[in-house]
């Protein structure tokens, strides 16, 4: 999976559709799919309410059960109903029967041991997408706790047997051991071949991740600090969220129907799972831990009207945590799984304001994201300091091996799929053996728009499209966004662990159409 592509060869496939005809997938509409991203719209099928009625919710924060030697949580995934829609119950899957699921909070270095208990019907998978995880609690995709009704076995996997598979039966303990930065995490189901419409049905929540150098710096918290999940879904006639798999029971037959192998697109912008919430706010300044948590869709993000002066949006942190500085922004363009640290100072604005935050990729219903109302004056003591965190530089010279892979649409299995250097997903096949401690420069291109993600560690975008990091790419990242035709090279430090990782595209259609691949950490 790791030989090199040329460029000129790889620019000449990304020129016109026939790389994409010939996997059987509608390239026309793929390569002019603009900026949202590559996926299809799937509209819903109930009248949709007007923005700005539904406040805010923010998910509300998992006691441990005990803490002598780490912090034990318990969560429990069931079926459950939700009033997403005013006056309109949707099932959803959700750790403890929440769409998000409740939020996880954690001191860097202090491990973190959380029991699920599978109670859905069907197999699952944890992976806490930015942790420092050993090889065992990563969530690899096969390693399944199946449900405690039982499991006769069905879904093959793409017809693969991993005899490294570790099968957990109702239940297991993840153990994290967060010896990372403090940072804004997540967590969400990464079952082999069925991650999109597991998350989709709502298996998705956050874990925060703190240290004594964040909270030192005085920046707003409490109540001035929002985790924000974006999240477009559709609903059927019924209220249920929409989701086009061949097999509905996510049982058996993985994938959905072909119109949507590029990614599913829905016309409802949920924040905290709530259609276009309203949140009041004081004329102080705001911590948003923003969290794009859409299966294919891509946001740029501003603030409307923004405040005189403009640089309403202050970045401070990127996947991994803090930057080493504060970088102000009038817009924030961000792929799937991509998170942003952002203040927004509304003493900017007046008393009485309303401040919308938009999508300016997004058109008619998905124009919009949520709304803020400055509604009173109030103290304000946070302040946003000009140094922020401690980055430790990565350079060429410290790498010990460069590699390269393409992400592009071919021939899974005999279907219309996502392949990795030409390669569907095999559980026995590497595609890198770093060693652990070593450097390496790995160089990503795509077709089209491809987020890449990278399990256990993080690391620094070295160049973009042949130039350097783009003005979004400072911090330490684990997933990039890549956008059709478009090169990306990053550096990481392949530390922590030892043990087989995957890396993959986090356009959960396309991962699940097999765009993932394997590195092992010897």
């Amino acid at each position: 999976m790791s030989g090199r592509i040329p460029r000129r060869t790889f620019l000449g496939l990304t020129g016109g559709a026939g790389l994409l005809l010939a996997a059987g997938l509608a390239g026309p509409r793929l390569l002019g799919a603009g900026a949202q991203g590559t996926g299809e719209l799937l509209r819903s099928g109930v009248p949709l309410p007007k923005p700005f009625r539904v406040p805010l919710p923010i998910p509300p924060v998992l006691r441990p059960l005990r803490t002598a030697d780490a912090d034990h949580y318990t969560i429990t995934q069931r079926e459950a109903t939700a009033e997403i829609l005013p006056g309109i119950r949707t099932p959803i899957w959700g750790y403890d029967g929440t769409f998000p699921g409740p939020t996880i909070e954690s001191r860097r270095d202090r491990t973190a041991v959380v029991h699920h208990r599978n109670e859905l019907p069907v197999p699952t998978v944890v992976h806490l997408h930015g942790g420092r995880t050993p090889a065992d609690s990563d969530g690899y995709p096969t390693d399944l706790v199946l449900p405690v009704s039982g499991w006769d076995g069905g879904h093959p996997a793409h017809g693969m047997h991993d005899a490294r598979a570790r099968i957990a039966h109702g239940s297991r303990d993840y153990v994290f051991p967060l010896r990372q930065r403090a940072a804004t995490l997540w967590y969400h189901d990464h079952r082999m071949d069925f991650t999109g419409p597991a998350v989709y049905r709502g298996l998705a929540g956050f874990h925060l991740v703190r240290d004594d150098e964040e909270e030192a710096l005085g920046l707003p918290a409490g109540d001035r600090e929002l985790p924000l999940m974006i999240a477009d879904r559709a609903f059927d006639e019924h209220g249920a969220f929409s989701y086009p798999s061949i097999d509905r029971t996510l049982r058996t037959v993985p994938g959905v129907e072909a119109e949507y192998v590029e990614g599913v697109f829905g016309d409802v912008i949920l924040v905290n799972g709530a259609p276009w919430p309203v949140h009041e706010v004081a004329a102080a300044r705001y911590r948003l831990r923003i969290l794009n948590a859409s299966n294919a869709r891509r946001y740029d993000l501003a603030l409307e009207p923004p405040p005189a002066g403009g640089g309403g949006l202050v970045q401070i942190g990127s996947d991994q945590g803090l930057l080493d500085a504060p970088r102000s922004h009038d817009h924030l363009p961000i792929g799937p799984a991509e998170r942003y640290d952002v203040i927004v100072d509304f003493g900017r604005y007046p008393v009485g304001t309303r401040v919308t935050l938009v999508n300016r990729l997004g058109s008619g219903s998905t124009a919009q994201v949520m709304r803020f109302v400055v509604a009173r004056h109030a103290p304000d003591e946070s302040r946003i300091p000009p140094r922020l965190g401690d980055i430790a530089p990565l350079t060429r010279s410290q790498a010990t091996t460069t590699r390269e892979f393409s992400f592009r649409a071919g021939r899974v299995h005999g279907r219309a799929g996502w392949v990795i250097g030409g390669e569907p997903f095999a559980p026995d096949r590497m595609a890198a053996r770093p060693r652990l401690g070593d450097v390496e420069v790995w160089r990503f291109v795509a077709d089209l728009h491809h987020p890449v993600h990278l399990h256990l560690v993080g690391f620094h975008i070295l160049s973009r499209g042949g130039g350097p990091p783009g003005p979004f790419d400072a911090g330490v990242k684990d997933t990039v966004d890549l956008g059709p035709g478009q090169a990306v090279e990053v550096i990481t430090r392949f530390d922590g662990y030892p043990g087989r990782y995957v890396f993959h595209c986090h356009n959960a259609e396309h991962e699940d159409m097999a765009m993932m691949a394997n590195f092992e950490v010897t």
